[in-house]
């Protein structure tokens, strides 16, 4: 949720974003106008209730003939007080609604417009390799993975549906490797590794931002009133809500490893073929609770890390700034690494990062008393370590004419020192 006081101060930073975005900016007053609805009702309600105060404790000192009027005054300034007191609630709901119904504002320096206005920021890694110079056709990371035995689709969509899938044999063993990897790496600079929750409240859910015009790509288990996650982001924003944090000593970091379950509504003919885009995936999630002027230092950490991890898996790989008309509710600003995916000559996206500024701390309560005593909301940031989209880049990238992987350098340790992973007889 955005700082409604700032924004009623100075309006133009929230049109000027909503325009950016593509989105509508005269909401930004109508929640000005709502507020001031809201102030305004609070305002009579509270003066009523001065007033019947002040009637009340009038009754026991009124003479015998007086008495009646001012219980009769004091009946009515009651049935106007609750009367007010539902204004003022009411007129509150409807701010509240509408100020959560307008995401972050973006940081300077976001491009402005949709989807394919990303800005690239540059290319690491090296070149893409040139299959044909080295003298055969690649294949896909689906053949690679049934020619390993690492990859089941067929009996992922008899069991379950399209878009599920089994890793199997070396596929699970090649994701748990840099997933452990991931963990390690994450300890190793500070990160308290977590097990997260997959199943979360609304309040939670809403509090991160995901129950928007998204929410339907978010699976809800109605008869418990419980959301399935598609991030641990969502559980990990979750775990100091309602708390007053002490980050005197810096941030505090967390790496939440999960399960993701995402619908993919809207994504009919995308990425059908393999694991590109499914339903059910596994990821590691760095997160942060700072204090708000040190979130842009913070955010330039997380995309260190992420690149720290691309290249021990040796993939090229490009860095974009994302358009503001891509972010998502709660990011202010977010910088996406794109693998190189040679079978379909494009960049496919494996990492993101996102600045959250204080926008989840607001919605889910989380703040920090500094030193002058006073409270103030921490930011958030996120970040994927690795996920399981990740085999799809290593096995494609990493791919030898005979069907054969070479296995990263830094994989070997995690997988017992494999160096090749060989397809079955």
């Amino acid at each position: 949720m955005i700082d409604v006081r700032a924004l009623r101060e100075n309006p133009e930073p929230a049109r000027a974003s909503q325009r950016a975005r593509g989105a509508d900016e005269t909401l930004v007053d109508q929640i000005i106008e709502a507020d001031a609805r809201r102030r305004s009702a609070l305002q009579e309600f509270e003066q009523l209730r001065a007033t019947q105060k002040d009637v009340s404790k009038s009754v026991g000192k009124a003479s015998p003939e007086e008495r009646p009027a001012v219980l009769a005054k004091a009946k009515e300034l009651a049935e106007q007080v609750k009367a007010a007191e539902a204004r003022s609630n009411e007129a509150g709901a409807e701010a509240d609604r509408l100020a959560r119904l307008l995401p972050n504002l973006i940081l300077d320096g976001v491009p402005t417009g949709g989807e394919e206005d990303f800005v690239v920021l540059r290319h690491e890694g090296g070149d893409p390799r040139d299959f044909a110079a080295e003298g055969f056709e690649p294949q896909d990371h689906l053949a690679l993975g049934e020619g390993l035995g690492a990859i089941d689709v067929k009996r992922g969509a008899k069991v379950s549906g399209s878009r599920f899938y089994y890793l199997t044999g070396v596929g699970a063993r090649l994701e748990l490797a840099f997933m452990t990897m991931a963990m390690d790496q994450a300890v190793a600079t500070g990160f308290t590794p977590m097990m997260t929750p997959t199943l979360v409240t609304p309040a939670v859910m809403g509090g991160t931002g995901f129950l928007n015009e998204h929410s339907d790509e978010i699976y809800y288990l109605p008869a418990d009133d419980l959301y399935l996650t598609g991030t641990s982001e969502v559980a990990l924003a979750g775990y100091h809500a309602d708390e007053i944090l002490d980050l005197s000593g810096g941030a505090k970091r967390y790496l939440g490893w999960s399960t993701c379950y995402r619908r993919e509504a809207g994504s009919a003919g995308k990425d059908t073929r393999g694991i590109i885009r499914v339903h059910q995936f596994n990821k590691v999630e760095m997160f942060s609770f700072c204090r708000p002027e040190d979130a842009e230092e913070e955010h330039a950490r997380f995309i260190g890390w992420e690149e720290e991890m691309l290249r021990k898996v040796e993939l090229p790989y490009r860095v974009i700034d994302t358009a503001a008309g891509d972010l998502g509710t709660s990011a202010a600003r977010k910088f996406d690494c794109e693998a190189w995916l040679p079978t379909q000559e494009r960049w496919m996206e494996v990492t993101s990062t996102s600045n959250c500024t204080t926008f989840q701390a607001r919605r889910l309560g989380i703040r920090e008393r500094r030193e002058d005593g006073q409270m103030y909301p921490v930011a958030t940031l996120n970040g994927t370590l690795a996920t399981t989209r990740w085999i799809v880049a290593i096995l494609e990238n990493h791919q030898q004419a005979d069907g054969s992987v070479r296995v990263p350098e830094a994989l070997r340790p995690y997988l017992g020192g494999l160096e090749v992973l060989t397809p079955l007889a």
